[in-house]
């Protein structure tokens, strides 16, 4: 079990809770807590060399993806303990976000293979597993101070937006999807892997599942106050509603590229992760999760 004891904000009690569980379903539990960026995957990484059979993450969406880059591709489950700010893969895979109730579902949970996407950075292959987003969004993600997530989570990020809705502005973007060009003004762009941005309150689209094959564009036009407010609602209503500030494109291959004015900020599951322009491939079902079956399944 990897920790991130500054993303879950938890004291040894709750550690001591969720290892009591696990051990107590019968499992030989390691655990072992970050300090440093990087410490997440390289833990995983050793603990793949020394045949580990599950890896669980209890931390936030980033402790989560580190986690996961090291194992991608290799079968080995994911557990997830949510304890972060927005715990978005956890809440659109419906998992409890109490530690003690998320440790008995990695017990009962069984493999689901999910998509990742892919970034190439010059330090290395970065990956999401619900959205990457450029523009707004990123630049959200980046202002907003780690004090204020710590206290508010989720709201933080709220207020934040509350407080630069007056200079959003959408630029040209062209948005190649498949080899297919688009040109589309946007004040962010996600390439989204999971459905719901805000589970299980704001979801792009009924289709959009993370082991479906494909990602999932999402193109949001947006100017000022009363604009920010009028596409929001449209992101409410999902991309099926045709609403004209929205455009959408499905693909296994994108690339995001700013026309007009400076790049923009990227994000890759809430983490800064440069900028534009931003190549994103499909990995297929690479990462393994201990969770329940998708809703409807046998």
């Amino acid at each position: 079990m990897i920790t991130n004891p500054v993303a879950a904000r938890t004291d040894a009690g709750a550690v001591r809770a969720v290892l009591d569980i696990l051990r107590g379903g019968g499992w030989k539990v390691e655990i072992l807590a970050t300090h440093r960026p990087g410490d997440a995957r390289r833990f995983a990484e050793e603990a793949q060399t020394v045949g580990f059979d599950v890896l669980v993450s209890y931390g936030g969406d980033g402790t989560a993806m580190q986690v996961a880059a090291a194992i991608a591709g290799s079968g080995v489950p994911l557990g997830l303990v949510p304890a972060g700010t927005g715990n978005l893969l956890a809440g659109n895979l419906r998992l409890p976000r109490s530690p003690g109730a998320a440790a008995r579902a990695i017990l009962r949970g069984r493999p689901r293979a999910l998509d990742l996407g892919a970034v190439e950075r010059a330090d290395g292959t970065h990956y999401f597993a619900v959205a990457c987003g450029a523009g707004f969004d990123a630049e959200l993600m980046a202002g907003t101070a780690a004090a204020a997530k710590q206290r508010w989570k989720m709201g933080a990020y709220l207020v934040r937006a509350l407080t630069v809705l007056p200079a959003v502005t959408s630029t040209g973007h062209t948005v190649t999807v498949d080899g297919q060009r688009h040109e589309v003004d946007a004040a962010m762009v996600l390439v989204a892997n999971c459905g719901e941005l805000v589970p299980p309150f704001l979801r792009l689209g009924q289709a959009i599942q993370p082991d479906d094959g494909w990602l999932d564009v999402v193109a949001v036009r947006a100017e000022g106050v009363v604009g920010s407010v009028a596409a929001f609602v449209d992101l409410l209503r999902g991309i099926e509603s045709g609403a004209t500030r929205i455009w959408s494109a499905r693909g296994r291959a994108i690339e995001i590229v700013v026309t007009e004015g400076p790049a923009r900020p990227v994000e890759l599951d809430g983490e800064a992760a440069g900028t534009t322009p931003v190549a994103i491939r499909l990995l297929p079902h690479a990462l393994s999760v201990l969770a329940p079956p998708p809703r409807g399944a046998r």
